[in-house]
């Protein structure tokens, strides 16, 4: 399981050059929750950064959770993706109570997915 569908970290962004890049550019696309934005890049894969800010989701143990689906995410549709550096936000306030939920995770990873097979098309 760990080979074809791995987040490798060649497919990370690290640097805040790479993420000041990404979130320079003009191309994104929204959800209810989060945004993406995206930059071709001159590598022959997709590569993700994400930015959970503290002040939109206040508990760790959240902000983990939406890394995970996003990361999720990413390794089910990375092989589809053009080569594009990617950096999934989160764009909207979640409040503790939602992460105990259940439909609030597969809201959430729906949304996620749908983003970014947005950008496989």
């Amino acid at each position: 399981m760990a080979g074809a569908c791995a987040f490798r970290p060649p497919a990370r962004l690290r640097q805040a050059a790479e993420f000041a890049a990404v979130m320079a550019s003009p191309l994104r696309s929204r959800s209810k929750h989060f945004e993406i934005r995206y930059l071709h890049n001159q590598h022959s894969f997709a590569r993700l950064g994400l930015v959970v800010p503290k002040r939109l989701a206040r508990h760790a143990v959240l902000r983990n959770l939406l890394k995970r689906l996003a990361r999720e995410s990413f390794r089910g549709v990375q092989r589809r993706l053009p080569a594009v550096d990617v950096v999934v936000r989160l764009a909207k306030v979640l409040v503790p109570s939602d992460r105990a939920n259940r439909e609030f995770r597969r809201i959430w990873r729906y949304e996620l997915d749908q983003l970014l097979l947005g950008l496989a098309k």
